[in-house]
């Protein structure tokens, strides 16, 4: 199964099932189920953006050190590529529209940009 490398705290979003799209600059004709990575890096504008917005919402995220990065978080479907969207957390150019977003225990793997294999890229002991 593909990954995508998506940084927090949008990761935790989607595979706790709060975020329904993911907001990329390039389209995609993917369908079907991927595993949600949770990338290494987060900012602490990232973070603040994020909380953020989930709070108007009504979502209350973890703590800054509470969200796992560097590995697999969770698997959801996307089931369409929009370039625009009623949902709230469409920010454009294109938005993977998902659905039935899952949370998995913790695997850690390396991240890449795009859809990758994370069976070829899991970090050893040494990370």
């Amino acid at each position: 199964m593909k990954a995508l490398s998506i940084r927090q705290p949008w990761a935790w979003l989607i595979a706790n099932g709060y975020k329904d799209i993911e907001n990329r600059s390039w389209p995609t004709g993917y369908r079907g189920q991927f595993l949600i990575h949770a990338a290494k890096g987060m900012t602490r504008a990232e973070y603040e953006d994020g909380a953020d917005l989930a709070a108007q919402l009504g979502i209350t995220i973890p703590p800054f050190d509470n969200l796992e990065r560097g590995g697999i978080v969770g698997r959801a479907t996307i089931v369409g590529c929009v370039e625009d969207s009623p949902s709230p957390w469409f920010f454009g150019k294109h938005g993977f529209v998902l659905k039935d977003a899952v949370t998995l225990p913790f695997q850690a793997v390396r991240g890449h940009l795009g859809f990758f294999d994370p069976t070829q890229e899991q970090e050893g002991p040494h990370g």
